[in-house]
């Protein structure tokens, strides 16, 4: 049998789809870290120095945001990004 990753190969949206999934993990990284601090959204907001719809923007898996963007976040839970070709 084919595997999904041939499947979306063939429907030309694979690329897009491992996208969202690092989008996924790198969300629920970040949250599940803002629980353990008990980090709201709206002091995650201020302490970005943003708005909390740019954190929810942030924590949407769906929208695009950038890597300083995701790096200042991480380092206000104690965590940093890291990304690698493979």
């Amino acid at each position: 049998g084919s595997s999904l990753d041939d499947h979306l190969k063939s429907e030309g949206t694979f690329e897009e789809m491992q996208a969202l999934a690092v989008k996924e993990v790198l969300v629920w990284q970040l949250t599940a870290a803002m629980a353990k601090q008990d980090l709201s959204k709206a002091r995650l907001a201020t302490l970005l120095h943003t708005s909390r719809s740019q954190v929810d923007r942030l924590l949407d898996p769906t929208r695009d945001v950038t890597r300083s963007t995701l790096q200042r976040a991480a380092a206000l839970v104690g965590r940093k990004v890291q990304i690698e070709l493979v």
